[in-house]
Protein backbone atom coordinates (compact mmCIF):
# COMPACT_ATOMS: atom_id res chain seq x y z
CA UNK A 1 0.00 0.00 0.00
CA UNK A 2 1.24 3.49 -0.88
CA UNK A 3 0.84 5.36 2.41
CA UNK A 4 1.53 8.68 0.64
CA UNK A 5 -1.71 8.41 -1.32
CA UNK A 6 -4.03 7.84 1.63
CA UNK A 7 -7.13 10.00 1.70
CA UNK A 8 -10.22 9.66 3.83
CA UNK A 9 -12.17 6.90 2.17
CA UNK A 10 -12.97 3.22 2.66
CA UNK A 11 -10.04 0.85 2.21
CA UNK A 12 -10.94 -2.81 2.93
CA UNK A 13 -8.93 -4.42 5.70
CA UNK A 14 -8.65 -7.95 7.08
CA UNK A 15 -11.15 -8.41 9.90
CA UNK A 16 -14.34 -6.93 11.37
CA UNK A 17 -16.16 -7.54 14.65
CA UNK A 18 -19.84 -8.45 15.06
CA UNK A 19 -22.08 -9.00 18.10
CA UNK A 20 -25.86 -9.55 18.22
CA UNK A 21 -28.58 -9.56 20.84
CA UNK A 22 -30.73 -12.58 21.72
CA UNK A 23 -34.54 -12.66 21.93
CA UNK A 24 -34.43 -10.87 25.30
CA UNK A 25 -32.12 -8.11 23.97
CA UNK A 26 -29.10 -9.40 25.88
CA UNK A 27 -25.79 -9.06 24.08
CA UNK A 28 -24.22 -12.34 23.03
CA UNK A 29 -20.46 -12.94 22.72
CA UNK A 30 -19.13 -11.29 19.60
CA UNK A 31 -16.98 -12.79 16.88
CA UNK A 32 -14.30 -11.71 14.46
CA UNK A 33 -14.86 -12.56 10.84
CA UNK A 34 -13.27 -11.65 7.51
CA UNK A 35 -14.06 -8.14 6.30
CA UNK A 36 -17.02 -8.29 3.94
CA UNK A 37 -20.72 -7.79 3.32
CA UNK A 38 -23.45 -8.06 5.96
CA UNK A 39 -26.86 -9.58 5.34
CA UNK A 40 -29.82 -7.51 6.49
CA UNK A 41 -33.61 -7.92 6.53
CA UNK A 42 -35.48 -5.52 4.19
CA UNK A 43 -37.74 -4.48 7.09
CA UNK A 44 -34.88 -3.84 9.51
CA UNK A 45 -35.21 -0.95 11.93
CA UNK A 46 -32.01 0.67 10.71
CA UNK A 47 -33.07 0.72 7.05
CA UNK A 48 -36.71 1.70 7.56
CA UNK A 49 -36.57 4.00 10.58
CA UNK A 50 -32.94 5.03 10.91
CA UNK A 51 -32.44 3.37 14.28
CA UNK A 52 -28.65 3.52 14.25
CA UNK A 53 -25.59 5.50 15.16
CA UNK A 54 -21.84 5.19 15.19
CA UNK A 55 -18.54 6.29 16.68
CA UNK A 56 -15.31 7.43 15.08
CA UNK A 57 -11.95 6.40 16.54
CA UNK A 58 -8.33 6.09 15.45
CA UNK A 59 -5.44 3.77 16.23
CA UNK A 60 -2.01 5.34 15.85
CA UNK A 61 1.57 4.17 15.86
CA UNK A 62 3.31 5.96 18.71
CA UNK A 63 6.94 7.06 18.79
CA UNK A 64 7.77 4.09 21.03
CA UNK A 65 6.49 1.76 18.25
CA UNK A 66 3.41 0.75 20.24
CA UNK A 67 -0.11 0.92 18.83
CA UNK A 68 -2.37 3.20 20.84
CA UNK A 69 -5.99 4.35 21.10
CA UNK A 70 -7.22 7.73 22.33
CA UNK A 71 -9.87 7.79 25.06
CA UNK A 72 -11.74 4.65 23.87
CA UNK A 73 -13.89 4.45 27.01
CA UNK A 74 -15.32 7.86 26.18
CA UNK A 75 -16.42 6.58 22.78
CA UNK A 76 -18.06 3.59 24.46
CA UNK A 77 -19.91 5.81 26.93
CA UNK A 78 -21.07 8.18 24.21
CA UNK A 79 -22.45 5.24 22.24
CA UNK A 80 -24.42 4.27 25.34
CA UNK A 81 -25.96 7.76 25.34
CA UNK A 82 -26.97 7.19 21.72
CA UNK A 83 -28.49 3.83 22.67
CA UNK A 84 -30.60 5.43 25.40
CA UNK A 85 -31.90 8.14 23.04
CA UNK A 86 -32.72 5.68 20.24
CA UNK A 87 -34.12 2.93 22.49
CA UNK A 88 -31.36 0.44 21.72
CA UNK A 89 -29.71 -1.90 24.25
CA UNK A 90 -26.40 -0.28 25.31
CA UNK A 91 -23.26 -2.18 24.43
CA UNK A 92 -21.13 -2.69 27.60
CA UNK A 93 -18.17 -0.33 27.93
CA UNK A 94 -15.59 -3.02 28.74
CA UNK A 95 -16.80 -5.25 25.89
CA UNK A 96 -16.62 -2.27 23.53
CA UNK A 97 -13.04 -1.38 24.48
CA UNK A 98 -11.80 -4.99 24.44
CA UNK A 99 -13.39 -5.64 21.05
CA UNK A 100 -11.81 -2.52 19.56
CA UNK A 101 -8.37 -3.44 20.92
CA UNK A 102 -8.56 -6.93 19.43
CA UNK A 103 -9.90 -5.55 16.14
CA UNK A 104 -6.93 -3.20 15.88
CA UNK A 105 -4.50 -6.05 16.54
CA UNK A 106 -6.22 -8.12 13.84
CA UNK A 107 -5.75 -5.25 11.37
CA UNK A 108 -2.40 -3.93 12.58
CA UNK A 109 -0.74 -4.36 9.16
CA UNK A 110 -3.06 -1.64 7.88
CA UNK A 111 -1.87 0.99 10.38
CA UNK A 112 0.16 3.62 8.51
CA UNK A 113 3.48 4.95 9.79
CA UNK A 114 3.07 7.68 12.40
CA UNK A 115 3.60 10.54 9.95
CA UNK A 116 1.39 9.09 7.19
CA UNK A 117 -2.01 8.58 8.82
CA UNK A 118 -4.03 6.41 11.17
CA UNK A 119 -6.22 3.35 11.26
CA UNK A 120 -9.75 4.72 11.41
CA UNK A 121 -12.20 2.61 13.44
CA UNK A 122 -15.95 2.74 12.88
CA UNK A 123 -18.11 1.06 15.59
CA UNK A 124 -21.81 0.93 14.65
CA UNK A 125 -24.92 0.16 16.72
CA UNK A 126 -28.08 -0.55 14.74
CA UNK A 127 -31.59 -1.96 14.89
CA UNK A 128 -31.05 -5.08 12.80
CA UNK A 129 -34.30 -6.96 13.27
CA UNK A 130 -37.46 -6.46 11.17
CA UNK A 131 -40.18 -4.06 12.30
CA UNK A 132 -43.17 -2.77 10.32
CA UNK A 133 -44.87 -0.25 12.57
CA UNK A 134 -42.87 2.66 13.93
CA UNK A 135 -41.29 0.97 16.93
CA UNK A 136 -37.90 -0.18 18.22
CA UNK A 137 -36.46 -3.26 16.55
CA UNK A 138 -36.41 -6.57 18.43
CA UNK A 139 -32.85 -7.47 17.44
CA UNK A 140 -29.68 -5.37 17.41
CA UNK A 141 -26.20 -5.59 16.01
CA UNK A 142 -22.98 -3.98 17.18
CA UNK A 143 -20.20 -4.17 14.63
CA UNK A 144 -16.92 -2.45 13.92
CA UNK A 145 -14.62 -2.21 10.93
CA UNK A 146 -11.41 -0.35 10.12
CA UNK A 147 -9.81 1.57 7.29
CA UNK A 148 -6.39 3.22 6.94
CA UNK A 149 -6.84 6.97 6.41
CA UNK A 150 -4.87 10.10 5.69
CA UNK A 151 -6.05 13.71 6.17
CA UNK A 152 -9.80 14.34 6.38
CA UNK A 153 -9.55 17.40 4.15
CA UNK A 154 -7.66 17.19 0.87
CA UNK A 155 -4.31 18.93 0.97
CA UNK A 156 -3.41 17.94 4.52
CA UNK A 157 -3.38 20.42 7.39
CA UNK A 158 -4.50 23.66 5.79
CA UNK A 159 -7.08 26.36 6.58
CA UNK A 160 -10.54 25.39 5.37
CA UNK A 161 -13.15 27.82 4.05
CA UNK A 162 -16.69 27.70 5.43
CA UNK A 163 -20.07 28.79 4.13
CA UNK A 164 -23.08 29.65 6.28
CA UNK A 165 -26.25 28.50 4.53
CA UNK A 166 -29.97 28.68 5.31
CA UNK A 167 -29.92 25.06 6.52
CA UNK A 168 -29.75 23.90 10.12
CA UNK A 169 -27.98 20.83 11.42
CA UNK A 170 -30.24 19.93 14.34
CA UNK A 171 -33.34 21.23 16.08
CA UNK A 172 -33.58 22.07 19.79
CA UNK A 173 -34.56 19.01 21.84
CA UNK A 174 -33.85 16.83 18.82
CA UNK A 175 -30.99 14.36 18.32
CA UNK A 176 -28.10 16.73 17.62
CA UNK A 177 -26.37 15.76 20.86
CA UNK A 178 -26.00 12.07 19.93
CA UNK A 179 -24.11 10.52 17.05
CA UNK A 180 -27.16 9.31 15.18
CA UNK A 181 -26.73 8.38 11.52
CA UNK A 182 -29.66 10.55 10.40
CA UNK A 183 -27.90 13.70 11.57
CA UNK A 184 -25.26 13.14 8.92
CA UNK A 185 -27.71 12.27 6.16
CA UNK A 186 -29.35 15.67 6.71
CA UNK A 187 -25.99 17.42 6.25
CA UNK A 188 -25.19 15.96 2.83
CA UNK A 189 -27.21 18.40 0.71
CA UNK A 190 -25.90 21.61 2.34
CA UNK A 191 -22.35 20.23 2.11
CA UNK A 192 -22.73 19.53 -1.59
CA UNK A 193 -24.01 23.06 -2.12
CA UNK A 194 -21.01 24.46 -0.29
CA UNK A 195 -18.50 22.39 -2.24
CA UNK A 196 -20.10 23.28 -5.56
CA UNK A 197 -19.44 26.90 -4.67
CA UNK A 198 -15.81 26.36 -3.73
CA UNK A 199 -16.08 25.90 0.04
CA UNK A 200 -14.83 23.01 2.17
CA UNK A 201 -17.59 22.80 4.76
CA UNK A 202 -20.69 24.40 6.27
CA UNK A 203 -20.81 26.35 9.51
CA UNK A 204 -24.25 25.77 11.00
CA UNK A 205 -26.14 28.33 13.07
CA UNK A 206 -28.68 27.42 15.75
CA UNK A 207 -32.18 26.48 14.56
CA UNK A 208 -34.05 28.56 17.14
CA UNK A 209 -32.70 32.04 16.39
CA UNK A 210 -30.45 31.47 13.36
CA UNK A 211 -27.87 33.55 15.18
CA UNK A 212 -25.42 31.46 17.22
CA UNK A 213 -22.55 29.40 15.78
CA UNK A 214 -22.99 25.69 16.49
CA UNK A 215 -20.98 23.17 14.47
CA UNK A 216 -18.77 22.79 11.41
CA UNK A 217 -20.39 19.96 9.48
CA UNK A 218 -19.29 16.88 11.42
CA UNK A 219 -16.91 18.76 13.73
CA UNK A 220 -17.03 21.09 16.72
CA UNK A 221 -16.28 24.81 16.40
CA UNK A 222 -13.84 27.03 18.32
CA UNK A 223 -12.88 30.69 18.05
CA UNK A 224 -10.04 32.63 19.65
CA UNK A 225 -10.98 36.26 20.20
CA UNK A 226 -8.84 39.40 20.11
CA UNK A 227 -8.84 39.36 23.92
CA UNK A 228 -7.18 35.94 23.90
CA UNK A 229 -10.34 34.23 25.14
CA UNK A 230 -11.02 30.79 23.65
CA UNK A 231 -14.74 30.22 23.08
CA UNK A 232 -16.70 27.20 21.92
CA UNK A 233 -20.48 26.79 21.60
CA UNK A 234 -22.50 24.92 24.18
CA UNK A 235 -26.00 23.77 23.27
CA UNK A 236 -28.34 20.81 23.64
CA UNK A 237 -28.06 20.41 19.85
CA UNK A 238 -24.27 20.03 19.73
CA UNK A 239 -22.46 16.70 19.75
CA UNK A 240 -20.26 16.42 22.89
CA UNK A 241 -17.04 15.81 21.01
CA UNK A 242 -14.25 13.87 22.68
CA UNK A 243 -11.62 15.88 20.81
CA UNK A 244 -13.51 19.05 21.79
CA UNK A 245 -13.33 18.10 25.46
CA UNK A 246 -9.63 17.31 25.14
CA UNK A 247 -8.88 20.67 23.51
CA UNK A 248 -10.75 22.52 26.26
CA UNK A 249 -8.64 20.71 28.84
CA UNK A 250 -5.37 21.45 27.04
CA UNK A 251 -6.23 25.11 26.50
CA UNK A 252 -7.09 25.56 30.19
CA UNK A 253 -4.54 23.37 31.92
CA UNK A 254 -1.52 23.15 29.63
CA UNK A 255 -1.55 26.59 27.98
CA UNK A 256 -3.41 28.31 30.85
CA UNK A 257 -5.70 30.19 28.50
CA UNK A 258 -9.14 31.36 29.51
CA UNK A 259 -11.87 29.21 27.95
CA UNK A 260 -15.62 29.77 27.87
CA UNK A 261 -18.34 27.37 26.74
CA UNK A 262 -21.27 29.59 25.81
CA UNK A 263 -23.50 30.91 23.06
CA UNK A 264 -21.41 32.62 20.38
CA UNK A 265 -23.20 35.15 18.21
CA UNK A 266 -22.02 34.81 14.62
CA UNK A 267 -21.42 38.57 14.50
CA UNK A 268 -19.04 38.22 17.45
CA UNK A 269 -17.14 35.55 15.54
CA UNK A 270 -16.88 37.70 12.43
CA UNK A 271 -15.86 40.88 14.25
CA UNK A 272 -13.81 39.63 17.22
CA UNK A 273 -12.22 36.30 16.25
CA UNK A 274 -8.58 36.27 15.19
CA UNK A 275 -8.38 32.47 14.85
CA UNK A 276 -11.01 29.80 14.31
CA UNK A 277 -10.71 26.02 14.09
CA UNK A 278 -12.75 22.82 14.11
CA UNK A 279 -12.15 19.64 16.10
CA UNK A 280 -13.08 15.98 15.74
CA UNK A 281 -11.65 12.49 15.46
CA UNK A 282 -11.38 12.84 11.69
CA UNK A 283 -10.57 16.55 11.55
CA UNK A 284 -8.27 16.46 14.63
CA UNK A 285 -7.67 20.23 14.91
CA UNK A 286 -8.24 21.94 11.57
CA UNK A 287 -7.66 25.69 11.12
CA UNK A 288 -10.44 27.74 9.55
CA UNK A 289 -9.27 30.31 7.04
CA UNK A 290 -12.54 32.06 6.33
CA UNK A 291 -16.29 32.14 6.90
CA UNK A 292 -18.64 33.49 4.24
CA UNK A 293 -21.89 34.89 5.63
CA UNK A 294 -24.60 36.62 3.59
CA UNK A 295 -22.26 36.98 0.64
CA UNK A 296 -19.34 38.49 2.57
CA UNK A 297 -16.11 36.58 3.17
CA UNK A 298 -14.42 37.06 6.54
CA UNK A 299 -10.80 35.88 6.93
CA UNK A 300 -8.94 34.80 10.07
CA UNK A 301 -5.16 34.90 10.55
CA UNK A 302 -4.85 36.27 7.01
CA UNK A 303 -6.15 32.93 5.77
CA UNK A 304 -3.21 31.08 7.35
CA UNK A 305 -3.12 28.54 10.21
CA UNK A 306 -3.34 30.42 13.50
CA UNK A 307 -0.44 30.19 15.96
CA UNK A 308 -2.56 29.09 18.91
CA UNK A 309 -4.59 26.72 16.76
CA UNK A 310 -1.46 24.91 15.63
CA UNK A 311 -0.04 24.87 19.16
CA UNK A 312 -3.19 23.05 20.31
CA UNK A 313 -2.99 20.64 17.41
CA UNK A 314 0.68 19.92 18.04
CA UNK A 315 0.07 19.23 21.72
CA UNK A 316 -2.94 16.97 21.06
CA UNK A 317 -1.26 14.94 18.31
CA UNK A 318 1.89 14.76 20.41
CA UNK A 319 -0.06 13.21 23.27
CA UNK A 320 -1.91 10.85 20.93
CA UNK A 321 1.38 9.55 19.52
CA UNK A 322 3.27 9.67 22.86
CA UNK A 323 5.69 12.37 21.75
CA UNK A 324 4.55 14.29 24.83
CA UNK A 325 3.67 13.12 28.29
CA UNK A 326 0.03 12.21 28.87
CA UNK A 327 -0.90 13.58 32.32
CA UNK A 328 -4.58 12.79 31.72
CA UNK A 329 -4.24 9.05 30.96
CA UNK A 330 -6.01 9.54 27.64
CA UNK A 331 -3.79 7.20 25.63
CA UNK A 332 -4.42 3.45 25.89
CA UNK A 333 -1.83 0.93 24.70
CA UNK A 334 -3.16 -1.77 22.39
CA UNK A 335 0.18 -3.59 22.10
Amino acid sequence: MDWNKLGFQVVPTKTMYIARTDDELNWQPGEFRPYGMLEIHPASGVVNYGQSGFEGMKANRAVDKKIVLFRPQDNAKRMQQLAERFLMPPYPVDDFVNAIKKLVIENRKFIPPADKGSLYIRPVLAGWGPVLGVAPAKEYMFYAFTSPVGPYFKGGVRPINLLITDFHRAAPRGTGNVKGAGNYAASLYPLRMAKENGYDEVLYLDAREDRFAEEVGAANFFAILKSGLVVTPISESILPGITRRSIITLAKEHFEWEVEERDIDINEVLSEAVECFSTGTAAVVTPIGSVTYRGTRHEFSDGKPGEKTMALRDRLVGIQTKQYDDPYSWVVNVT
